[in-house]
């Protein structure tokens, strides 16, 4: 199997990516509830290219809506997070509940003027017509998406059984508790991150510290998991001992002389809720990854912004029932993720240099055959199944 590079170059198979993925027939993510723990707080994001804001209302409810006022188009709100009453746009200072509705029109009945009432909108103005674009929200153990398309499927029919197992797994229900936020703009398609994410055959080559460290590696336990319609991608490892080994033969980021001089970064505490495995990467289609890597836990929110480029925003969090040296540890532990992370630069870095490669050599065709032709579960990580079953779902609805 193979994919032209147009595929991330090419303008209009972007535009089209966009509206078939983004902004109709998917769930895409939009935050944490945590982030608006109270009425009236509110936080900026987007959806694919469009801004949206999600709101909590004064009786408590999540909306989601779209950042463009009714009445000349501004995308009005500049503040990634805050609380208000209200929502207004400062051009003519239309204003909305929180729940998108207009509730208010400057000079809507005109103004009086010497005796008489001058302008105003018509008669027959409706303010319940004119209220911000609402989108279809849907919460589960506090992670809200939201879809521009009302008859998208439910979610749990989205996400499917197989990877809601692994959702339910980190999202318990338990309270969140947001510990920061990481935010990066990357020069690539964004396809591309979420095929690195579901790409287990880089990790034990490319990151010196999962190779050297043993938290990432081929001869990890380990297994791969996919929806039905194979759009969404679990892989699963169990960390191993590290050092020297057969798969670490020839492979220069092993580094067998390196220590930490801080080793607080490999203090790893088993938490119950882990069932096992070590380390839980799942790309949601087409716009989340949930990272667990050990105590480390986030999302990382993918925001197009061109064919060439998105911006990435990682979310990192914990619980609420934490103890201070739990928190303290994953925040330590997320020093391995975000833009400069010891494992995460390599990603930037690398999706940076494909782009270029792609703008380069726009008819090359690339290759993901390791591990067959094939799409389904696997036990072991020497294989490319994932991305094979992305872009087996991608040109379905692609082609459409």
């Amino acid at each position: 199997m193979g994919l032209e590079t147009a595929t991330y170059t090419d303008q209009e198979i972007y535009r089209r990516e966009l509206e078939r993925f983004f902004y109709s027939g998917h769930w895409c993510y939009v935050g944490l509830e945590a982030e608006v723990p109270k009425p009236g707080d509110f936080k900026r994001t987007a959806i694919g290219e469009r801004s949206v804001i999600m709101t909590r209302a004064q009786d408590g409810e999540i909306h989601v809506v779209e950042n463009v006022c009714a009445h000349r188009g501004m995308r009005f709100c500049r503040d990634e997070f805050g609380n208000k009453k209200d929502l207004i746009c400062p051009y003519h200072q239309w204003n909305y509940d929180l729940k998108g509705n207009l509730i208010g029109v400057p000079f809507r009945r005109g103004i009086k003027q010497d005796g008489k009432v001058n302008g105003g909108m018509p008669a027959d103005f409706k303010p319940e017509e004119h209220g911000l674009n609402k989108l279809k929200v849907a919460i589960r153990n506090g992670v809200v998406f939201a879809s521009f398309d009302h008859e998208v499927e439910p979610l749990e029919e989205f996400l499917g059984p197989t990877i809601l197992q692994y959702f339910d797994r980190l999202f318990d229900g338990r309270k969140l508790k947001i510990l920061g936020y990481n935010k990066q703009r990357i020069p690539g398609n964004w396809k591309l991150m979420q095929e690195n994410i579901k790409d287990p055959y880089h990790p034990g080559l490319l990151h010196t510290w999962f190779v050297t460290f043993g938290l990432w590696r081929a001869d990890n336990k380990s297994e791969l998991k996919m929806d039905e319609h194979f759009r969404h991608a679990a892989m699963i490892s169990t960390r191993g001992g590290g050092g020297k080994a057969d798969v670490t033969a020839g492979v220069t980021s092993f580094k067998e002389q390196m220590r930490l001089n801080d080793d607080r970064f490999l203090d790893v505490v088993v938490e119950p809720w882990w069932n096992g495995p070590t380390a839980v990467m799942m790309t949601l289609f087409p716009s989340v990854i949930i990272q667990q890597q050990v105590n480390s836990v986030s999302t990382r929110h993918i925001q197009p912004n061109g064919h060439d480029s998105f911006d990435f925003v990682w979310t990192h969090f914990g619980f609420e029932d934490d103890t201070p040296e739990m928190t303290q540890r994953r925040l330590r532990q997320a020093n391995l993720f975000g833009p400069a992370g010891f494992v995460s630069a390599d990603d930037g870095e690398v999706i940076e240099f494909s782009q270029e490669g792609f703008e380069q050599k726009p008819f090359h065709q690339t290759i993901a055959e390791l591990g067959g032709r094939d799409c389904g579960h696997t036990d072991h990580m020497v294989t490319e199944t994932l991305i094979r079953g992305m872009y087996n779902y991608w040109r379905q609805v692609m082609e459409k």
